[in-house]
């Protein structure tokens, strides 16, 4: 008798301890799912940001822009034909 009580118990015991062990790995897989969705959407965010900010880029590098800035800001003329000398090899 007393040896079945104390199976039960232990079964019990064991059956308890599943149990908060189902519930703990069911929250922590929540945890990580809401944190993977989180991340997820911090990724996608940062892959828009990266493509605008290679569109500006691609803007701010064109050959006319920096041509314009080169004549206007610091007084840069292109050089005249008789400026030019051409030096062969």
């Amino acid at each position: 008798m007393i040896v079945r009580v104390l199976v039960m118990t232990l079964l019990s015991a064991a059956v308890v301890g599943s149990a908060i062990g189902v519930v703990y790995a069911r929250q922590e897989s929540r945890q990580r799912f809401v944190e993977l969705t989180r991340l997820t959407n911090e990724r996608d965010d940062l892959n828009f940001e990266f493509g605008r900010l290679q569109i500006e880029q691609a803007t701010w590098t064109e050959n006319n822009r920096v041509e314009q800035i080169a004549r206007v800001r610091l007084g840069m003329v292109s050089p005249t034909a008789a400026e030019t000398v051409v030096i062969k090899r």
